[in-house]
């Protein structure tokens, strides 16, 4: 429904939304991106919400200072591919290309967010599909389609009719846990759950998985540090 700004240093983008099933105002700070999202029940008024919002001022400053400081994507900073750190680079080429440490990106430097963008896609749709049709295969299980989206909620999930979704950036973590991830997925397709039957076909399929969910619990949101402008 909106959006308004609690000015200050730095100034406080709040995104509002209204439901039908709210009781009551409430505020939500995304941990990954520190996104502030206020849920309004449906009769009341945006001054209320304004006025509510600024009661929780402190609040929401507090949290914020915490959030990990977002990576600015230009030569000199550092990228994580498949885990390892790569500094970034300009280069005359026509392509992004990583060697040695570097990933390399051709163009204006308020391109390279987009640029790079574009190579994790496709280098993260063919680790992705990689994974996916090998835990498939072992699984005896056929999936539909491979999607892949910039989300914040979950690293991936699987439809009841076969499908795949997955987030781009588990392209930046270890391969063990984007692999792990993957054969979570894969799993679904014979357990839509989370039972126990389930986490023995992940545990078949992968292995031990608890230290690779384990790093996404202590590090994912590191990833969304990265903004790529897209």
């Amino acid at each position: 429904m909106g959006e308004f700004t609690l000015p200050g240093n730095p100034p406080i983008e709040v995104v509002m939304r209204r439901s039908a099933r709210a009781r009551r105002i409430s505020l939500r700070l995304s941990r990954l991106d520190g996104r502030v999202t206020m849920t309004l029940p449906r009769h009341v008024a945006e001054r209320e919400a304004h006025d509510f919002a600024r009661e929780k001022e402190a609040w929401l400053r507090g949290h914020l200072s915490e959030q990990p400081a977002t990576v600015p994507l230009q030569e000199g900073e550092w990228l994580p591919i498949e885990g390892r750190m790569h500094r970034i680079g300009a280069s005359s080429g026509r392509s992004v290309r990583a060697q040695d440490g570097e990933i390399l990106v051709p163009g204006a430097e308020d391109r390279f967010g987009a640029r790079l963008a574009g190579y994790l896609k496709v280098l993260a749709r063919d680790r992705l599909t990689e994974a996916s049709d090998r835990h498939s295969a072992a699984l005896g299980r056929p999936y539909t389609r491979l999607t892949l989206r910039d989300t914040r909620s979950r690293w991936g999930s699987c439809t009841h009719d076969g499908g795949l979704m997955y987030s781009w950036r588990l392209v930046m973590a270890p391969p063990e846990v984007l692999d792990y991830v993957a054969a979570h997925e894969v799993a679904h397709l014979a357990e839509m759950n989370h039972s126990q039957a389930f986490w023995r076909e992940v545990t078949r399929l992968y292995g031990d998985w608890k230290p690779a969910r384990t790093w996404l619990r202590d590090h994912g949101a590191e990833l969304h540090r990265y903004r790529f402008g897209d």
